[in-house]
């Protein structure tokens, strides 16, 4: 029978306590996130030079790193040079993972990452979950979760779980307090995931989807940070949501509930909104009030009837366009943010709405006339949440390194 070790933090040091084994801690991350953070390979000399620390206090954390199973060294390298050759230390792979799991409207999904930042495993369906029973839709996703967990193979230790969903999530609690593309209400999603997953819940976390779709543009692998260091970004889907990055970490609000672009009035007359509100911007935004106000199927119909010039679909990206920059120009006067990030659908129709976005940024964001703004897309990838979610998980490992060096293990839970 197939084990999977399971990930468990040690409590962390009282902060009024200085001891030896915290100012360890601290080194220990120190050389962690160095390590990961690095676009090239570190050897144990770089990082003492880079970080400060003595070559031999780095080379103690390092073995330790590798005893742990974070980090993995390479074949030596000359380089070159006189002396030994340095040793390359790379984040280890199929060693930790974590499972990043996505409830949309129209699919489900399941990620497997390793500290690499390779995907080890993933499923997805396409199904449509509006008005959908959580219980039902819950125990199709621990389905998923445990078919990518049995593919993970032998020796691997579990981060943790966590789970990606379109609505306001209180994360103390793992609730899911409403979703309204889903018609969700009141969820305890971490507690019965957990149950589906036969699994602690204190190993899964429960977050709003765009938060960690944000988090695959604001790095490019577990603990490596991309080039965009501040940016808002938009997710489109059904649902439109948004997420302020600042330094690669989400600004969430003091609830956590940041981010609703979606819901931001475009026209007080406008069309009934899942939310019950009128006029949101994703009802005219959200793909699937685009395709109807265009009268398409899809996007790639969409993208066809542009390109063909059909004047109704020229017509309603053309509007849609306008209310994207009206609803981006209030976020970003009130944000003083330059750059705008578009996922999913909204990516893809970069090229036709781009024009009319920046029409309006340009009369309505007071700060235009000083400061350039980008607007930029990322590839389509409809499994960003899932991806960015298992980040989220390996995240933690890598910010507190020594806290995870102790592990228990459940054997027989995945085959």
């Amino acid at each position: 029978m197939a084990s999977i070790r399971i990930g468990r933090p040690a409590q962390p040091e009282h902060p009024d306590v200085v001891r030896q084994s915290s100012l360890r801690s601290l080194n220990l991350a120190i050389v962690t996130q160095r390590l990961f953070g690095a676009s090239e390979p570190l050897s144990r000399a770089d990082v003492a030079a880079d970080t400060g620390l003595t070559r031999s206090t780095v080379s103690r954390l390092v073995d330790d790193l590798i005893a742990g199973e974070l980090i993995e060294e390479t074949p030596p390298q000359a380089f070159g040079q006189r002396g030994r050759p340095a040793v390359p230390l790379v984040p280890a792979g199929k060693t930790w993972v974590a499972l990043g799991l996505e409830v949309n409207v129209g699919r489900m999904a399941a990620r497997l990452v390793d500290l690499a930042g390779h995907t080890r495993a993933e499923e997805r369906v396409e199904v449509d979950l509006r008005n959908s029973d959580p219980a039902w839709v819950i125990e199709e996703l621990a389905a998923l979760g445990r078919s990518v967990l049995s593919q993970a193979g032998t020796d691997v230790t579990l981060a943790g779980v966590q789970w990606a969903i379109p609505g306001l999530v209180d994360a103390e609690r793992g609730t899911l307090l409403r979703a309204p593309n889903l018609g969700w209400w009141d969820v305890p999603a971490r507690a019965l995931l957990a149950r589906a997953l036969e699994l602690d819940p204190s190993l899964i976390d429960v977050g709003n989807e765009s938060d960690y779709a944000a988090q695959t543009v604001a790095w490019d692998a577990p603990g490596r940070p991309s080039r965009r260091e501040e940016f808002l970004y938009l997710s489109g889907e059904i649902g439109i949501g948004s997420s302020l990055v600042k330094a690669g970490g989400v600004v969430t609000g003091g609830h956590g509930w940041a981010g609703e672009i979606g819901h931001v009035c475009v026209d007080r007359n406008g069309p009934v909104c899942a939310c019950g509100a009128r006029g949101c911007l994703e009802v005219y935004v959200g793909s699937s009030a685009l395709h109807a106000w265009a009268g398409v199927p899809d996007t790639d119909a969409l993208l066809a009837r542009i390109e063909s010039r059909d004047a109704r679909a020229c017509d309603a990206v053309n509007e849609a366009a306008a209310m994207l920059g009206v609803a981006l120009a209030g976020a970003l006067n009130l944000l003083d943010v330059a750059n705008v990030v578009l996922g999913g659908h909204l990516g893809r129709l970069l090229p036709a709405m781009r024009s009319g976005i920046e029409a309006e940024l340009r009369q309505r964001v007071v700060a235009a006339p000083f400061e350039a703004i980008g607007i930029t897309a990322v590839p389509e990838e409809r499994d960003m949440p899932s991806l960015g979610a298992a980040y989220t998980a390996l995240h933690r490992v890598l910010e507190h390194p020594a806290q995870w060096l102790t592990l228990g293990e459940i054997p027989g839970v995945w085959r």
